[in-house]
């Protein structure tokens, strides 16, 4: 049992960090229908920022979590403007062939300015574990915690108190429509790339304070996993987003806790083969009917 506990504490931690990957993909394609595969290597640019600005500028974790959010989701605008945007009336394959290389060009960008290397990732977290009897819990994984509640109740907050939460909401039902309501769709979809990449900036932070090492190529999987729980909870649904993002991490703690450390991946991939074929819509997803 303690091991139970033990382990399911350790997926959530990582759960959540997946969970704030996973609501990127899920808003923007509840926004404009694209699967954003950009979005893993947006997060591995947030962690190396997130890295500089604790070794080059000495800030300490808080301050730079903050500015990496704000960097990421500058990024994300642009990346938006520049390699999206024209594509908007295109075909969905051009976009998505845009997204992989969108991704590719950061990847090798970082190889190319700070070297293929994996790097210590610094923090200032004091080491030490906090034993609640049937489990233990360290300081990183308290801080994943609290930082992954407060940006998903902030999300929530934003999306269903805010005006431009309700043109997010009205431009996912029907685009035309809201512009013809006086939306501005171009800002709408800049602010969801803006809030998504603010998100996937956290969780590359908050991915180098649990595992300690960040390198160029660490966005691949967890954008992968980030989108396997998108779809498993409902792609398009918020929450849907972040049951996924839990229970994929909680799935991965669970297989090494067998002894299977080395079928974690091919686990979450099995999950996604299993969702596609008996239920497409995810968890929370609603099904959708189209004319032909």
């Amino acid at each position: 049992m303690e091991m139970f506990l033990q382990q399911l504490v350790n997926g959530l931690s990582l759960g959540s960090i997946y969970a704030l990957m996973a609501l990127g993909y899920t808003m923007v394609y509840g926004i404009i229908g694209l699967i954003n595969f950009a979005h893993g290597d947006i997060y591995m640019v947030g962690a190396f920022f997130g890295f500089w600005l604790i070794t080059g500028l000495g800030l300490n974790i808080v301050p730079a979590l903050i500015l990496t959010m704000i960097f990421t989701a500058i990024l994300g605008v642009i990346i938006e403007r520049v390699a999206y945007k024209p594509l908007r009336k295109s075909t969905r394959i051009a976009a998505l062939i845009t997204a992989i290389g969108v991704s590719y060009l950061l990847q090798n960008f970082m190889i190319y300015y700070v070297g293929p290397e994996v790097r210590a990732f610094p923090t200032s977290l004091p080491n030490l574990s906090l034993d609640l009897g049937l489990f233990t819990i360290s300081t990183q994984q308290v801080v994943i915690f609290i930082v992954t509640i407060i940006l998903m109740i902030a999300l929530q907050y934003t999306v269903r108190q805010t005006k431009m939460g309700q043109g997010m909401r009205a431009v996912s039902v029907d685009a035309d429509a809201a512009r013809l309501m006086g939306i501005s769709v171009d800002n709408v979809i800049s602010f969801t790339f803006a809030i998504g990449s603010a998100l996937a900036g956290a969780g590359g932070v908050l991915v180098g304070i649990y595992y300690n090492s960040i390198s160029p190529t660490m966005g691949l999987t967890p954008g992968i996993k980030a989108f396997v729980a998108a779809v498993l909870g409902g792609i398009g649904s918020i929450p849907g987003a972040m049951l996924g993002g839990i229970l994929i991490g909680v799935v991965e703690s669970m297989v090494s806790m067998i002894g299977l450390s080395t079928w974690r991946d091919a686990a979450v991939y099995f999950i996604l083969i299993i969702i596609l074929v008996f239920k497409p819509s995810g968890l929370l997803g609603k099904g959708t009917q189209e004319k032909v």
